[in-house]
């Protein structure tokens, strides 16, 4: 799969009070413009309006920022997703991976973001918005803690976030890798990140000293070299109180 995708364990505007974020700063700056098209796809949520309040509060003063609403949600409507195409960056938040690719793939969300990302758009998801990428990843969509090998499979293997950050994660994400249940795959901490390029990771940040982006394999975990970023721009602060970030 050719094209840039920033997957964060949870991170970004949603885990930030007043909106801004080091990792946000980031990936603005791969697209190279001053003012990039950034739509914020809050589908796992159930398109909440605090959730994307907060995306617009974060982003309006340094991009030019729209909602995919697919549940026609005032004040933005539903809108075709094709225009998806028209973006620089497609941001998709947390909420549930399992709601969130049924819906995609009923509204041909799915295809449209394949063909975006050749295109040239970016990609990008925190939590839920980080496994729907992988062929698998470890989900609470059902309640407890599952694995799951229905996501888009733009990035091979599968997704672990929140991975040091919720107690027993990391153990049983090893536990399904070592096992076969899940395909190897990667684990990133909350304010951490890690950027594939045409598929292959290129690049590791976090924005809090000592997260880390993780692989893992049958034989176990590797910490991948994670650097840290600064913010360099402030954002606007937001409402408080936005949706859990749950998977």
């Amino acid at each position: 799969m050719l094209g840039q995708v920033l997957v964060l364990g949870g991170s970004g505007f949603t885990m930030s009070d007043d909106g801004t974020s080091a990792i946000d700063d980031y990936l603005l700056e791969l697209t190279g413009l001053p003012s990039p098209r950034v739509c914020f796809v809050p589908t796992g949520s159930g398109d909440s309006d605090s959730y994307c309040e907060r995306f617009v509060s974060a982003f309006e003063d340094r991009a030019q920022p729209s909602v995919l609403s697919l549940f026609g949600r005032s004040p933005w409507g539903y809108s075709d997703p094709s225009v998806l195409l028209d973006q620089d960056v497609v941001y998709v938040g947390g909420g549930s991976t399992a709601n969130l690719l049924a819906l995609w793939r009923l509204h041909g969300v799915a295809d449209v973001l394949i063909e975006a990302v050749g295109r040239g758009t970016v990609l990008a998801g925190v939590s839920a918005g980080m496994n729907c990428w992988f062929e698998g990843s470890a989900t609470d969509s059902f309640g407890p803690l599952a694995p799951m090998s229905d996501g888009l499979g733009i990035l091979p293997g599968s997704a672990c976030p929140h991975y040091r950050g919720v107690p027993g994660r990391r153990e049983t994400y090893l536990q399904w890798v070592e096992s076969g249940v899940l395909p190897a795959g990667y684990a990133i901490d909350d304010f951490a990140a890690a950027l594939f390029r045409d598929g292959v990771l290129v690049d590791a940040v976090c924005e809090v000293e000592g997260n880390q982006v993780f692989r893992v394999t049958r034989e176990g975990e590797a910490p991948v070299p994670t650097r840290l970023v600064r913010t360099t721009v402030a954002a606007t602060a937001g409402p408080t109180g936005g949706p859990p970030v749950s998977l």
